[in-house]
């Protein structure tokens, strides 16, 4: 399915997708975080602890002055060495999402009205701990949402086929031991076909398979409704 006509929608509608955080448009403001090989202060010693990770996105929150820090999409990135789950003969770099990083339990909305598609525990050093997808059906469209590094609880008592609200709550961002060791955040990726996944979806890729990932996970800055 091409995602020109959907991404012309998601543009229009922008002004009216639910915050996926709590946000106030016009009086919360968010910072930017660059984790790719650009950023020489993100040394691996930072990255390769998620105890020092997590200081330095505290104190990367505190010198923006913002509530949250975003960004990602399409980013080639070095902190996935940390991993094995990123490894092989062509590592998997490229970010798929938006991630928005902010305090641990921090609630996640639907930014639009849908059905659980589906939910997992995704466990492991580098995966998505509690993982959400929702379904949306668009003028005719079905394309999906996908919530990563969730807690434990967030999946939780969630029945597929279940509709949700935009608004309605979907989670909340989990603490390491619980969202795949990573400082808390939640990964926000837009997919168009899941191609048979259910409570997962690959949200980094080899740079060499970009277009076809790019293609059917369009950007996702209009759908999280902070105004990006």
């Amino acid at each position: 399915m091409n995602s020109k006509p959907l991404a012309q929608f998601w543009k229009e509608q922008a002004p009216f997708f639910q915050p996926v955080v709590p946000f106030s448009k016009g009086l919360d403001r968010l910072g930017q975080l660059d984790l790719s090989s650009a950023n020489t202060g993100l040394t691996e010693d930072i990255y390769s602890d998620v105890g020092r990770f997590g200081n330095y996105i505290s104190k990367e929150l505190a010198r923006s002055g913002t509530r949250y820090l975003a960004g990602g999409y399409g980013e080639l990135r070095k902190i996935y060495v940390v991993s094995d789950l990123f490894s092989g003969t062509e590592p998997r770099r490229l970010h798929l999402g938006l991630d928005i990083w902010g305090p641990e339990y921090t609630p996640v909305y639907a930014p639009a009205g849908g059905v659980i598609h589906s939910t997992a525990w995704n466990e492991g050093q580098g995966d998505y701990g509690g993982t959400v997808i929702l379904r949306h059906e668009t003028g005719g469209f079905t394309w999906h949402t996908l919530y990563g590094h969730l807690s434990a609880a967030s999946v939780r008592g969630k029945n597929v086929g279940k509709p949700l609200m935009a608004g309605d709550l979907v989670g909340e961002l989990g603490i390491p031991a619980e969202n795949g060791y990573w400082p808390p955040h939640l990964h926000f990726q837009v997919i168009i076909d899941m191609q048979g996944f259910k409570g997962d979806y690959p949200g980094v890729c080899r740079y060499s398979e970009r277009a076809n990932y790019l293609e059917n996970c369009p950007d996702p800055a209009f759908v999280a409704g902070l105004g990006l």
